[in-house]
């Protein structure tokens, strides 16, 4: 074991040391990262190419998105069989060899898992819709009409809850006369936790892909498994057709008994060194200070939502607005310092379901280069488990979608429809609320050369590559000094090489400063100081902070080196030690 790697496992089991604290995880999104036999899909094999790639670049773990068996309603999310890999990625005999080449190559594989709901095309959900007298009717969420009215009517529904993706949470059954939960997608139904039955067969699963070699889950919106067991209704906000029941399923009566007795049925006695990650929207501070702490036995570390909400105006994502540093800012450090003690942050920026940071906190114009290195510092920096997700390392930007036709996105497509509902709805509004903020901006083909499609597939790709593809991408990037791949390489390096990146203590600077993000980590006598200039204008760091820089020695920038004490450019980035 490393010197850093003892110091960071102190407070952990010397038997599970906490490798993820000095770790970056890279999350690949299989259908849209290298397609290897040019149907068009990004498969295992693909990634399997692209192990060196990952490796070169210094990532400890790769999360991969789902590659279950699935109908792909919503690319994935949607799962028909557990324990089998869809076709369109390839066999269990292709990810068993992603599995062992991934750990040949000292990556760890963690695994999307799915399980507030499947597809209405899993056997589950079939034999729980075959009818009333179905063993497996309550696996899910059924519920006869509203009392007083007639199934399928408007008003009809259980409750008044929204879906994620629009329009009511609740599917009519006409053969049965009753609804069904769906959060998300009608296909999509949610499973009933409520029912030992169902948790133990979700456990069983979990330890099959454990016992398969996989190193552990990143748990798609975990904190929506525990429903309050009456359903209320929820409020109604202003111009929403359906209730909020975020109150009712979003930090529900059970979800701690559920995570601990996940950990224990899964977890507890067995040997290696695993990682579990949840997904949670809408999680605050004090509930994700219970969900990791270590004595608890839940999750490792969340991911919250509050940061990546900020741009959202009063009509939610699609309806954005230009960040406000200050906000993020205090964001930042309210979660750094309340993870501080007991707990861990997951850092992140871009993931499957999140438009490219460059393009959204950045300025992916004139500054680029210099705001997509100077984004990846201020994330890297911090004190938690960072996450690259694909393309992210290479300053990817949002894609300039021109037509509704191009949108794959299940969520993006039922919000341009309701949109569209509206009197006096321009389609060009709602599409560039889409292009602004959409999903797909995550999900176009990972860039690997100027060539056709970007070198992501030989045949027509699902979703179109991003024009930009000639400029940027991995040919043009790595090995080259002065790019974002070999930036992102550094702040990997440092992480891995320096504690007091990986487990020092955190403190904002110049919190009320509007453009100048800067922050110190110290751990003993060492310190490292970060300052960002998140604007295009120039500014005194020293004058804004209060600090005389003339002691400190530049150990990365995203500008040719100078005098740290020099005014900052535009979207300039040091990272400083005392010298």
């Amino acid at each position: 074991m490393t010197d850093l790697a003892a110091r960071v496992s102190k407070s952990d089991s010397p038997a599970a040391p906490a490798w993820w604290k000095s770790a970056v995880i890279y999350q690949v999104y299989p259908r849209s990262f290298a397609d290897s036999n040019g149907d068009g899909v990004g498969d295992l094999p693909g990634v399997v190419q692209h192990l060196d790639y990952l490796a070169d670049l210094g990532v400890d773990a790769i999360w991969l998105s789902p590659v279950y068996a699935s109908p792909a309603d919503d690319n994935g999310y949607d799962i028909s069989d557990y324990q089998s890999v869809d076709p369109a990625f390839g066999t269990l005999d292709d990810f068993d060899v992603l599995v062992a080449q991934a750990h040949a190559r000292g990556m760890k594989l963690i695994m999307d898992l799915v399980v507030n709901h499947t597809s209405d095309e899993h056997p589950w959900f079939i034999d729980s819709a075959s009818g009333m007298g179905s063993a497996r009717r309550d696996w899910y969420w059924w519920r006869p009409p509203r009392a007083g009215m007639t199934g399928g009517e408007p008003g009809a529904e259980p409750n008044n809850w929204e879906s994620f993706f629009s329009g009511s949470a609740w599917q009519y059954d006409e053969a049965s006369g009753e609804y069904y939960l769906h959060l998300f997608s009608r296909k999509q139904p949610d499973l009933n936790w409520e029912n030992p039955e169902v948790r133990s067969a979700v456990y069983s699963m979990m330890n099959w892909w454990l016992d398969r070699g996989v190193d552990g889950f990143r748990m798609d919106v975990i904190n929506l498994i525990s429903k309050h067991p009456e359903l209320p209704d929820g409020d109604v906000q202003p111009g929403h057709r359906f209730g909020d029941g975020f109150p009712w399923y979003g930090y529900g009566p059970r979800i701690h008994e559920f995570l601990q007795e996940m950990h224990e049925r899964v977890f507890d006695g067995r040997t290696g060194q695993f990682v579990t990650v949840g997904e949670m929207p809408g999680v605050t501070l004090e509930q994700a200070q219970l969900f990791t702490d270590p004595d608890r036995h839940e999750l490792d570390m969340v991911f919250q939502f509050e940061h990546v909400g900020l741009d959202h105006g009063p009509g939610g994502k699609f309806d954005s607005r230009p960040l406000d540093i200050l906000e993020l800012k205090a964001s930042i450090a309210r979660w750094q310092d309340g993870l501080a003690a007991r707990g861990w942050n997951s850092l992140y920026w871009n993931n499957h379901d999140q438009p490219r940071a460059v393009s959204r906190f950045g300025n992916d114009g004139e500054y680029w280069l210099e705001s997509a290195k100077a984004l990846a510092a201020i994330l890297h920096l911090q004190r938690g488990t960072p996450y690259i997700f694909q393309g992210e390392e290479l300053g990817m930007t949002n894609s300039p979608f021109s037509d509704i036709d191009e949108i794959r996105d299940i969520e993006s497509l039922n919000y341009f429809a309701e949109a569209m509902q509206v009197p006096g709805a321009v389609p060009e509004q709602v599409l560039a609320s889409i292009r602004h903020t959409g999903r797909d901006n995550a999900r176009t083909p990972m860039q690997w050369t100027p060539d056709e499609n970007g070198g992501f597939t030989s045949g027509v790709p699902w979703i179109g590559v991003h024009p930009n593809h000639v400029s940027i991408n991995a040919s043009a990037q790595v090995g080259v000094a002065g790019s974002v791949f070999e930036f992102y390489r550094a702040l990997v390096r440092l992480r891995h090489e320096d504690p007091t990146v990986a487990v020092g203590d955190f403190r904002m600077l110049a919190a009320d400063h509007p453009s100048l993000f800067a922050f110190e980590r110290r751990l003993d006598s060492e310190s490292l100081l970060v300052i960002a200039n998140l604007d295009i204008e120039v500014l005194d760091a020293g004058a804004a902070i209060g600090l005389d820089l003339s002691g400190w020695g530049a150990i990365l920038t995203n500008y040719p080196a100078t005098d740290p004490t020099a005014p900052m450019r535009p979207w300039e980035v040091r990272v400083l030690r005392l010298a």
